[in-house]
């Protein structure tokens, strides 16, 4: 079964989804059996929401879906074609068209200026996707005309790696970026926790945020010591990896938010402190989004208005823990669905959609 972002939707499909793979850290391992779930359409071949199973009544059975599969559907194919995004550094060879030929980097509106031509889209597409855009614009000045696109440098082809590091920052990389490959570049520091040796600086768990409303908690030594390979899954570029301290609390704020990741749980936190260190919310939020507040632990929801934490002690009545997940909806969207699915020790799906009136 795959869990999907996917922007395309039936008429009634519910919204942004969030995927958490693993158990938030620091809070208590429920070892529960699988909640049930119904399902939402088949075309998705998704967990549906607890609005659409009011909806509909019926039962799923229980799901038992593979907690390295569940990982693999985070990882892009080992083949797939390397995409051009803004900052590569890019040639282009025209077969008897030294005059026109040369190097240019991708602006950070995916795009080049070539003469005659003018602007050209590049990002997104493959080397041989571009070199066709290129042709076909090219075409309209030029007769017989063939381009050759190469990759110099591979400027887009970044994830940033933040947390209990001791180089935290953006980090890039000439192929697949990997999991392992990246935290081991931003220099993996001594756990402060229990059970670590002196040589052991591997990490329990490490988080892949993805996005706006995706995560994963990956179990590293959880799967180093199965000895699978997942444990140094493939990424994708702008991913943007959380090395937590054992020692330190953190809670995930997610959604409408600009700089969504995991944010530390201080003595002095309020839920308006936490939104604002990820950023604030975006315009997309509207002025009066409703937040969840989940406990994968246990389910449980807490919908807020974010007016309310706006009056003098509206911040004050909400207290947060660690391991819980922050959504901010995006505005018009009323009601905030989500099925917790426990699947093995090593992963929880949790699955959000956001109903409109």
């Amino acid at each position: 079964m795959r869990l999907t972002t996917s922007a395309s939707h039936t008429p009634t499909r519910l919204g942004p989804i969030l995927l958490l793979g693993s158990l938030l850290p620091f809070a208590a391992v429920a070892q529960t059996a699988p909640i049930r779930t119904t399902p939402v359409q088949a075309a998705t071949n998704a967990l549906g929401s607890q609005n659409a199973a009011q909806n509909t009544g019926q039962t799923a059975p229980t799901l038992h879906p593979n907690p390295v599969n569940q990982l693999k559907s985070m990882e892009p194919a080992a083949n797939e074609e390397y995409q051009l995004g803004g900052g590569d550094d890019i040639t282009l060879e025209f077969a008897g068209r030294p005059d026109i030929s040369g190097k240019h980097t991708i602006g950070p509106d995916g795009r080049i200026t070539l003469p005659m031509a003018g602007a050209i889209t590049l990002a997104g597409l493959t080397r041989e996707q571009a070199a066709q855009a290129i042709d076909q614009a090219m075409s309209k000045y030029y007769t017989n005309i063939s381009c050759i696109v190469g990759v110099d440098k591979y400027g887009s082809n970044r994830v940033l790696v933040t947390g209990y590091v001791e180089h935290p920052g953006i980090m890039y990389f000439d192929q697949t970026p990997t999991l392992l490959e990246a935290i081991t570049r931003a220099g993996l520091l001594q756990p402060t926790g229990a059970g670590h040796t002196i040589d052991d600086p591997i990490p329990e768990r490490v988080a892949i945020y993805r996005g706006n409303d995706e995560a994963i908690w990956v179990d590293v030594k959880g799967l180093l010591g199965q000895g699978s390979a997942m444990a140094d899954m493939r990424l994708r570029r702008n991913d943007t990896i959380f090395v937590p301290n054992d020692q330190d609390r953190f809670v995930s704020v997610l959604g409408e938010v600009n700089h969504p990741g995991a944010i530390q749980l201080k003595h002095n936190s309020t839920l308006p402190s936490m939104i604002a260190e990820a950023g604030g919310i975006t315009e997309k939020a509207g002025n009066n989004p409703q937040i969840m507040i989940i406990d994968p632990t246990t389910g449980t929801k807490r919908p807020i208005r974010y007016q309310s934490l706006l009056t003098p002690t509206g911040a004050l009545e909400v207290t947060l823990k660690p391991g819980e997940v922050v959504y901010v909806s995006r505005g018009g969207m009323a009601k905030t669905g989500y099925v917790l699915q426990q699947l093995s020790p090593l992963t929880t799906a949790l699955t959000f959609g956001a109903a409109f009136h």
